[in-house]
């Protein structure tokens, strides 16, 4: 390690503890000799997956290894975000912003399957995941809308950083069964300007960035907080609605995930005016990779790939219509007569080991 570390320089991966614990974050600075060799006592090890997902660009592997570079880099981006902010936070979370980019661009049907297939959180892992599932359906809306390059890089920063200051909070009251505390409902009513000013504290002088994650709780009724301001910016609104969207699907100890197509109506029946809302919708469809479904000729599978239009995507079947797992996942495309999907199910009734690598390829190619 100690020869690819230079004093007063960014760090270029994560440095850990020899029981695995985050010393210092990807990006952080060692500011002198003695500093380099406390780590170095402590027995600090270099994150190897960050090193190697480093040099495997997701525009160029091949697909079966797409869902570790998933899982990778959403532990990549988890990390920084957890560890407290530091010099260059702008520039390090532009580093890793790169590789997700990528990776919605390569597959935008994988990316999405990580937003509806959200079970196994541990505890905390919550609110830092949310932030990605959030970035990838407004980085998906953003290019709907017809957004520049630097604005789809833009809403996807503020997806990952719009709640940084109650992370952890959010990850606990997942898994919380009693009520909010009175100080727990407080940080969450003031975290969109507490978040902008960690971001100040930490670098970042970009004033749509700053504006966006301090409105991204508002709305023009002038009934949202923390401000109850009428006119919040544009790029706040699109994060807000992939926000709303991405936080039905999710598993909390109170609640279910909403089931796909009815978490897509809801959230688009409260806010069809928005033309983010309408982006969203075309973008991820009603039924959105990642969703359970039973077929009309009685099997049962997932979504991997959106259709030709929203209600008719390309599914792989796991169950025959006796509920038997099927030997051989088989492809079934939904736009075919006697295949429409019949009912949308819950993760109960289809208890199956899915590797998303692996059904998206049965799926077919993706679309380039």
């Amino acid at each position: 390690m100690q020869h690819r570390v230079k004093i007063g320089a960014a760090l270029p991966f994560s440095v850990l503890s020899d029981d695995g614990r985050l010393l210092l974050a990807k990006g952080q600075v060692i500011a002198n000799d003695d500093q380099l060799l406390a780590l170095l006592d402590r027995g600090a090890l270099v994150d190897r997956s960050e090193l190697e997902s480093s040099r495997r660009d997701p525009r160029k592997v091949g697909a079966e290894v797409l869902a570790d570079l998933w899982g990778e880099t959403m532990d990549q981006i988890g990390r920084m975000l957890r560890a407290s902010l530091h010099t260059d936070f702008a520039g390090t979370l532009d580093e890793l912003c790169s590789p997700l980019l990528a990776l919605i661009e390569r597959d935008p049907d994988l990316a999405l399957f990580q937003v509806v297939r959200q079970e196994g959180m541990g505890e905390n892992q919550y609110g830092l995941r949310h932030g990605v599932h959030a970035g990838i359906v407004a980085v998906m809306a953003a290019q709907r809308l017809g957004a520049s390059p630097d604005e789809v890089g833009r809403a996807l920063r503020v997806a990952l950083t719009m709640n940084l200051s109650v992370m952890e909070l959010q990850g606990r009251l997942a898994h919380q069964l009693f009520p909010l505390k009175p100080p727990q409902k407080q940080a969450l009513r003031e975290h969109p300007l507490a978040s902008r000013r960690m971001l100040e504290e930490g670098g970042v002088t970009d004033a749509e960035w700053l504006r966006a994650v301090a409105e991204h709780h508002e709305n023009t009724e002038g009934s949202g907080y923390p401000q109850g301001l009428r006119e919040p910016s544009v790029l706040a609104q699109l994060v807000s609605a992939a926000d709303v969207y991405t936080a039905k699907l999710s598993h909390r100890a109170s609640r279910s995930p909403i089931p796909a197509d009815r978490a897509m109506r809801d959230f688009y029946m409260s806010r069809k005016t928005l033309p983010a809302a309408a982006a969203i919708l075309k973008e991820t469809g009603v039924f959105p990779p990642g969703t359970l479904v039973r077929l009309a000729n009685g099997e049962r599978g997932v979504v991997v790939r959106r259709g030709a239009v929203g209600n008719t995507p390309v599914v792989v079947a796991l169950m025959n219509k006796l509920g038997e797992p099927l030997m051989t996942p088989v492809k079934r495309d939904t736009s075919q007569p006697g295949l429409a999907i019949a009912a949308v199910l819950a993760p109960s009734d289809l208890k199956l080991r899915m590797v998303p690598a692996k059904l998206v390829m049965v799926g077919g190619t993706a679309p380039r």
